[in-house]
């Protein structure tokens, strides 16, 4: 299964972070990056009806794995597991939490910052480790900086990924990039330009799939 993810997240690059305060809203999020080529759906977990989302979304969109995020705590952790997702994303690194998720054979994805947290979560048996808030330190050149020492940990940079910085994490070491606002932006999710979003969601999904 963790094999499985790790070729998932590097053959796609991009997750798209869903925080909806509708569900109806969040179901037409997903739909929209998933139209523009984006196969990994994170719906965090304080979004509205998180659980029923998850489930709507993998009956309608089998071809994108679902996870969820924004997972503070065990009770949280096993809720989101019976509601089926597939993937697991925290901003902090809980040891517990990870043994959870590994117990029962579902990729964690925990945050972390310094090279001691990126460790620590590794070590304990995290997937890969989201490195978060990426902008607050250096942006793309800390995650350069991450790869001679820790350049074997898989790691996905979230907080102050744009469209315009994304191919730089990819071309300093990242595995993979999560965006939320960069994706839906209000003023669309307000108008409902679905197919606006759906359009840089492509345009993103091309632009780091030209990065070797």
């Amino acid at each position: 299964m963790i094999k499985a993810w790790l070729d998932l997240v590097q053959q796609n690059r991009a997750i798209a972070v869903i925080r909806a305060i509708q569900h109806e809203q969040g179901y037409q999020m997903a739909k929209a990056v998933a139209a523009g080529g984006i196969k990994l759906i994170e719906v965090t977990w304080n979004s509205d009806r998180s659980a029923d989302l998850i489930a709507r979304l993998q009956a309608e969109l089998p071809h994108c794995t679902i996870g969820t995020g924004t997972l503070l705590d065990l009770a949280q952790l096993e809720n989101a597991i019976t509601a089926g997702a597939k993937f697991l994303f925290s901003p902090h690194c809980d040891t517990a939490m990870i043994r959870a998720a590994v117990q029962q054979n579902i990729p964690i994805i925990p945050g972390a910052l310094s090279p001691t947290e990126i460790m620590t979560a590794y070590t304990a048996g995290a997937s890969c480790v989201k490195v978060f808030p990426i902008q607050a330190v250096g942006g793309a050149s800390y995650i350069k900086s991450l790869q001679r020492p820790l350049g074997h940990i898989p790691l996905i940079p979230t907080g102050g990924v744009t469209l315009a910085n994304a191919s730089d994490f990819i071309a300093a070491g990242a595995i993979a990039v999560g965006l939320a606002s960069e994706l839906f932006p209000k003023h669309l999710i307000a108008a409902g330009a679905w197919e606006t979003i759906s359009q840089q969601a492509k345009t993103l999904v091309e632009q780091l799939h030209k990065i070797q």
